[in-house]
C-alpha cells in the first residue's frame, strides 16, 4: 500500500483499472498539461514486461525520447519511480518540442487565406492540413519552375517565417510585421532573376556535355563531372557569386592523360574571357571539343569496374584508372582500396596504398579519401 500511496501522490489522476492493480489508467500531468497514458503490468509487477501505452498527443510530444522511455521502464525498480522519470523525461521533451503550441486564433487562418488570395491561388503548390506549411511556385525569366517552402509560426505574421529554397546559395528573407506573402514572393522572384545567369550556365554544361555526375542534378547543385574522353573526366565546382571567374577544376583520370590537360589548363587560364560563357572558356582554354550527347553514345564513358564489374557502386563512379597507356582499366576508388589491402605485396602509408594494377601488375596507388586532382 505504501508503493500505491506514492503513486498516488506523484501522479493522482493515473488510477488503478482492477483489484490486482496490473492496468493503470488516466492522466499525468506536466507543465499545466494534461496526457492520457496508460500502463499495463505482467502479473509479478516486473516492470521489465511492463507496456506503456500513450494517446497521439502524447507520442507526438515522445517523438525522437520511446527509446529513453523504454529504457528507464525496463531498469526501473517500481512504478513509482519509472514515473517519476518518466515525467522528467516528458518534461524536457515539451521544452524542446517547437512545434506543440496552441493553435492559432482565426485571425491567423483568416489573414492566411486573404494573403494567397491577393497573392494568387495559382502559385500555391502545397499547403498542410494545419495551414503551417506552405510551398509557392514560381518561374524565372528563362521559364524554369521553382519551389519555395514556406513553414509558418503561430504568431505569424508578426514572426518571420522559415524558408526553403532550390537556390545554390542561402534565401535571405527581409521581414517586418507588415510583411506578407506576397512580400516573400516578390522577394523569391527578385533572388530568381539575380541566379538566372547561373542556371544558365549549369544548363547549357547539362545540355551540351555529357555529365557523369551528378545523374540527376538539382537546381542547388553546383557541381559538375564531365566526360572528357574514355575514363578522363573533369570535375567543376562553379561559384554562382563568380561566374565570370574561372571555376574549381579536378581533371580525373590516368596520369599520363590527365597531365597534358593540367599543363593546358595552367598555360593557356590567360585566355579566359569574362564575355564567354564557362563552358565556351573551357573549350578555348583546353583546346577540346567535350563530347555531347549529340555526338557519342553514354556507353563510350560508362566501363565497368574492373573489380565489382559495375558502373555504379551506391552513387559512386569508377575514378581510379591504371597509369599504364595499354591497360587504362578504370576501378571505384572503394573497390581497388579493399583490393590493395587484401594483398600480401601491397604496402601502406597513412591512407594511401601503393600495389599492383589487378588487370597488368603495373604500380599503381590509391587514397582512400577525396579525389585526386
Amino acid at each position: 500500500m505504501a508503493g500505491y500511496d506514492a503513486l498516488i501522490n506523484e501522479c493522482p489522476l493515473l488510477l488503478p483499472q482492477n483489484r490486482q492493480k496490473t492496468v493503470f489508467d488516466g492522466f499525468v500531468m506536466v507543465k499545466d498539461k494534461e496526457f492520457r497514458v496508460r500502463i499495463l503490468l505482467p502479473e509479478d509487477r516486473d516492470l521489465k514486461h511492463a507496456r506503456l501505452q500513450c494517446s497521439w498527443q502524447l507520442n507526438q510530444v515522445l517523438h525522437g525520447y520511446q527509446h529513453i522511455v523504454k529504457q528507464r521502464l525496463q531498469q526501473s525498480t517500481d512504478l513509482v519511480s519509472f514515473m517519476l522519470e518518466f515525467k522528467t523525461v516528458l518534461e524536457i521533451a515539451l521544452r524542446n518540442k517547437h512545434d506543440l503550441q496552441t493553435p492559432p486564433p482565426p485571425q491567423y487562418y483568416a489573414q492566411l487565406i486573404k494573403e494567397i488570395g491577393n497573392l494568387g491561388w495559382d502559385k500555391l503548390a502545397y499547403m498542410d492540413t494545419e495551414f503551417r506549411t506552405i510551398k509557392l511556385k514560381a518561374a524565372d525569366s528563362a521559364g524554369r519552375e521553382h519551389m519555395i517552402t514556406i513553414k509558418l509560426k503561430s504568431k505569424y505574421p508578426a514572426e518571420p517565417p522559415d524558408c526553403a529554397t532550390d537556390f545554390p546559395v542561402p534565401f535571405v528573407l527581409s521581414w517586418t510585421h507588415e510583411s506578407s506573402l506576397e512580400n516573400l514572393h516578390s522577394q523569391f522572384l527578385a533572388a530568381l532573376d539575380s541566379l538566372k545567369e547561373f542556371w544558365d550556365v549549369m544548363d547549357e554544361i547539362d545540355e551540351k556535355t555529357w555529365v557523369l555526375e551528378p545523374e540527376n542534378p538539382a537546381r542547388a547543385s553546383t557541381t559538375r563531372r564531365i566526360a572528357l574522353s574514355n575514363n578522363v573526366s573533369i570535375n567543376l565546382e562553379v561559384d554562382p557569386r563568380h561566374l565570370k571567374m574561372l571555376p574549381e577544376c579536378c581533371f580525373l583520370g590516368a596520369d599520363h592523360v590527365v597531365a597534358p590537360l593540367k599543363n593546358k589548363l595552367n598555360t593557356n587560364m590567360h585566355l579566359w574571357s569574362p564575355e564567354c560563357t564557362v563552358l565556351q572558356n573551357l573549350k578555348d582554354i583546353l583546346e577540346i571539343d567535350f563530347p555531347s550527347k549529340a555526338t557519342h553514345e553514354k556507353s563510350s564513358f560508362s566501363m565497368e569496374c574492373g573489380i565489382c564489374y559495375a558502373y555504379r557502386l551506391s552513387s559512386a563512379i569508377p575514378d581510379q584508372v591504371c597509369d599504364d597507356p595499354r591497360c587504362g582499366q578504370p576501378f571505384h576508388q572503394e573497390c581497388l582500396y579493399e583490393w590493395l589491402r587484401g594483398l600480401p605485396s601491397s604496402r601502406q602509408s597513412f591512407n594511401v596504398i601503393f600495389g599492383e594494377c589487378p588487370y597488368c601488375s603495373k604500380p599503381i596507388t590509391v587514397k582512400m579519401t577525396s579525389k585526386r586532382c
